[in-house]
């Protein structure tokens, strides 16, 4: 017999929960895709995209999910045999470094140990040996899908001037825009890459790139450029449905839209707090729920957790069965352990539309299929989660930044 008869909920790192109001704007018939509504509101939202990235910079919006992303941003700098930086995390700064390498890239890594952050000062010492500045980009992410690790990018911005080199600073945020706090021009960042399906409440298909000046001035000598990518044929006078390198994704334009109107209502900073109260709360219960054999953090530094994303470390708990557990008894997914040991660790999605009934859902069934596989738990995860958010609920008490929502 199974429990999950009602809506199923996923709390996977993305693709995340799609609010109702995004997926009604998204229903409707094909529109004329030369002129009228559908180019104005693809004007808007190419618009108001650098804000969400805290840029005057050029934003891009191309149909792809993140890898594509990747592509666009370093085809779009760089040359062939050019030498790239990449600080590994986890999976995924490795797995763009992997793309340059494909694309004729020599790549060099800063890989630190598993579940912590760049340190700044290995990034410095690695730029200050590099004299002759063979090194022509320097590539991490703010939070990595897979481990949870969140870096400190103004920290490393930091590293590279304090090393005095000229190497671009391209920053994936894919898992971390519309999650947490991101200031693209006051960390002086040169590329930022985003994807529409995590903390942006859009369906995959959308790829996003934010380019400095520095960056679109690099753009003019990369010998890497392709007709998909180019950023020139983006920013063409000519006919709109271009910028896209042809037919547009009408119904992720009016998905984007739409979210970007939510985003607005509730103000990113608030957005940015409400993260860190939910994830506080995963980190209270899975803190809670620890014990030398059972569930611990696979980031040991509280200070580099991400408020999007919490990887846990499973141990002599089989993962597998706690995952089919919970989504074939109780209707949850859960994220899979991204390495080697998926048996050994798996993932908490908190990110986007989310509120404290469904993460407190998650936490309640994810400490249920625990109980029911007899896994050892220190104490009640959802107790601890309850005391985290209770705080925030009270309206004497709201953490800076947060205010009522005014959406009706």
């Amino acid at each position: 017999m199974s429990l999950s008869f009602g809506r199923h909920h996923v709390s996977i790192p993305g693709p995340s929960v799609i609010p109702e109001r995004v997926l009604n704007a998204m229903h409707r018939a094909m529109p004329n895709i030369y002129e009228g509504a559908l180019v104005d509101t693809s004007n808007s939202v190419l618009e108001e995209l650098p804000a969400i990235a805290r840029t005057s910079g050029q934003a891009f919006m191309p149909i792809t999910n993140g890898h594509g992303a990747w592509e666009m941003a370093l085809t779009n700098t760089l040359s062939r045999d050019d030498q790239v930086l990449v600080l590994e995390t986890g999976r995924f700064a490795a797995g763009w470094g992997g793309m340059g390498a494909f694309l004729g890239l020599r790549t060099d890594s800063i890989i630190s140990d598993p579940g912590v952050a760049v340190d700044p000062a290995r990034v410095e010492e690695r730029l200050r040996a590099d004299t002759g500045h063979a090194i022509k980009a320097v590539l991490v992410v703010q939070i990595d899908t897979a481990s949870s690790v969140w870096n400190d990018i103004a920290a490393i911005r930091r590293a590279i001037d304090a090393a005095g080199h000229p190497a671009l600073f391209m920053v994936d945020c894919i898992a971390s825009l519309g999650c947490t706090e991101y200031l693209m021009d006051d960390w002086g960042v040169d590329i930022t890459v985003g994807g529409s399906q995590k903390g942006l409440m859009v369906p995959p298909g959308l790829g996003f790139v934010w380019a400095s000046d520095k960056a679109l001035k690099a753009h003019e000598s990369a010998d890497l450029r392709t007709p998909y990518w180019d950023f020139s044929a983006r920013m063409t006078e000519g006919a709109h449905y271009l910028r896209y390198c042809g037919t547009p994704p009408i119904q992720h334009i009016y998905a984007m839209r739409e979210a970007l109107d939510m985003i607005a209502e509730e103000g990113m900073e608030n957005i940015w707090t409400r993260h860190r109260v939910l994830a506080d709360a995963v980190r209270s219960a899975v803190e809670t729920w620890a014990t030398p054999e059972g569930l611990q953090f696979y980031v040991g530094d509280p200070a580099s957790r991400g408020n999007s994303t919490t990887s846990v470390l499973s141990n002599k708990i089989d993962a597998i069965r706690l995952r089919q557990i919970c989504e074939d008894k109780a209707g949850l997914t859960l994220g899979i352990g991204l390495g080697a040991d998926e048996a050994g660790t798996f993932r908490i999605g908190h990110m986007g539309h989310l509120s404290p009934p469904m993460i407190l859902g998650t936490l309640a069934t994810i400490e249920t299929g625990l109980i029911a596989m007899d896994a050892p738990i220190g104490g009640s995860g959802i107790a601890a989660a309850a005391r985290t958010l209770a705080p925030a609920l009270n309206a004497a008490s709201v953490p800076p930044g947060m205010v009522r929502n005014p959406r009706p």
